[in-house]
């Protein structure tokens, strides 16, 4: 049994399960057309856990960590700003996704309730400090994914894109759990912490070696990285928007937590080996993730490749030492945000019957609607990198901490392959203000969901404002990496 006191520090996982099965029992008993009332639910239990995070917050002036349950799940800085940021991220996707199953009259409860059960996994992922733990909080958020992915059981495109996810996301698995278990067999501990002392004590081992390629190649696949990206495009177009938006969010911020804590923490001593597969990893997912989107015209499959681009940079901050963490963190936390709002308007624009996901779907909109042009102006500038946006600061951090490490090189591709990934955006705003519109329909959505994507893509500027203090912050509760 455990005490209350180190049930304390878990309390907001022990929320978001006990009301995922609230929300999955709520839903038989919710009208298909009073679906709000199951949003209101999700919503107020990310907003409990966040408070239940604040409260309990293990950050002060030493950013100091508590471990639970046998040392298998850890409580500090780094896991409370990670899981705020989810909470943050969840708000939109609940409202975007409640908009878009409206339209496709598939609105259930069972899907907010994979939702929440998602959201749980990831939690266990940034909190996880046992190779077991990590890997079950994995496998809960995929599970839940495919789930997710394969929602709409009539549409072929949803039913082929769930099977190349599941084979391809239990290939990634099986590779990550294989190279655990070869550490495993190297060090014969599960801990993170205790995986680091026992490899500063050995000199090369073969089992280590392997073990740190395969854990490497099953995050590369995790987090979509080239040349493991093959499942990304093909995912994002097939699933209904309402996944799509999510896969492309807050599981990113959970693969990010899952490379801190095993390579940063448990694997720091092989830093020399993991640095330069990394550095490979990050320029090929740039070049591939760019060039691949300047072809296409769908646009959530060049969204797709933007994600390789911008996976790209994250990994890129990982080899920049210390502030390259912290700038890694800071990048991702901005990207899912940009990610998030950039899907909102794909289920803005779309209708029953009807998605608006082709670029030639944002033609004149500037004629239909000038407010909501302006914001997916934001949200394209921002994953684009023009300044002053906040997209423009993250990848300058990731960059300058890059060339602090004396890799300029890396340094200069990247910067070579972001100007040219700025062609596909531009064609995005080319569209929507030069070109004339190929339909007088109005935009029709509630008036909580368009509130709700210009506060989204407003934070684009908004996030200016505490951009010194948040990354700061991301400097103090990486420094235990």
């Amino acid at each position: 049994m455990f005490s209350w006191s180190e049930l304390v520090p878990a309390l907001p996982e022990i929320l978001m399960l006990t009301m995922a099965c609230v929300v999955l029992i709520a839903g038989l008993f919710t009208d298909k057309s009073k679906g709000g009332f199951l949003v209101f639910l999700s919503v107020l239990t990310v907003i409990f856990a966040a408070v239940l995070t604040v409260k309990d917050h293990t950050g002060g002036a030493d950013f100091s960590s508590q471990l639970i349950f046998n040392g298998t799940f850890i409580r500090d800085g780094f896991g409370d700003m990670l899981k705020l940021t989810v909470y943050l991220l969840m708000i939109p996707v609940f409202f975007y996704a409640k908009q878009y199953l409206r339209q496709h009259d598939t609105l259930k409860g069972e899907y907010f309730s994979l939702l929440l059960f998602a959201t749980l996994g990831i939690m266990v992922m940034i909190s996880g400090y046992n190779m077991i733990a990590l890997y079950l909080g994995l496998e809960l958020l995929a599970l839940c994914s495919y789930a997710l992915v394969a929602y709409h059981r009539n549409d072929v495109k949803s039913n082929e894109a769930a099977m190349k996810y599941f084979i391809l996301g239990a290939l990634a698995s099986g590779m990550l759990l294989y190279g655990m278990s070869l550490i495993y067999g190297a060090v014969g501990t599960l801990q993170l912490d205790q995986i680091s002392q026992s490899i500063a004590g050995q000199d090369n081992d073969l089992f280590l070696t392997l073990g740190l390629i395969f854990v490497i190649v099953g995050i590369a696949f995790k987090l979509g990285a080239a040349p493991f990206h093959m499942w990304v495009p093909d995912v994002y177009e097939g699933a209904p928007t309402a996944t799509t938006l999510f896969i492309a969010s807050a599981p990113k911020i959970a693969a990010f937590a899952l490379a801190m804590r095993l390579l940063g923490q448990g694997l720091d001593v092989l830093m020399v080996h993991w640095q330069s597969m990394l550095a490979t990893l990050a320029i090929v997912s740039i070049v591939i993730g760019n060039l691949f989107a300047l072809q296409q015209t769908n646009l959530k499959r060049l969204f797709a490749y933007s994600t390789i681009s911008h996976i790209g940079f994250m990994l890129l901050g990982l080899v920049g030492g210390q502030d390259g963490y912290a700038a890694s963190m800071l990048y991702i936390i901005v990207y899912t945000i940009m990610a998030v709002g950039g899907f909102g308007m794909i289920v803005l624009l779309s209708n029953k019957g009807y998605e608006a996901d082709s670029i030639d779907d944002f033609k004149g909109l500037n004629q239909r609607n000038g407010w909501y042009a302006f914001m997916m102006l934001l949200l394209v500038g921002s994953m684009a990198g023009f300044p002053p946006l906040i997209g423009f600061f993250s990848k300058l951090y990731v960059l300058k901490a890059v060339v602090d490490q004396g890799y300029i090189g890396l340094a200069v591709v990247a910067v070579i392959f972001a100007v040219i990934g700025a062609f596909y955006y531009l064609r995005i705003i080319k569209v929507m203000y030069f070109d004339e519109s190929e339909t007088d329909q109005a935009i029709s959505a509630n008036i909580d969901v368009k509130t709700v994507l210009s506060i989204n893509a407003l934070a684009q500027l908004g996030l200016l404002v505490v951009l010194p203090a948040l990354f700061n912050y991301c400097i103090q509760v990486t420094q235990s990496f």
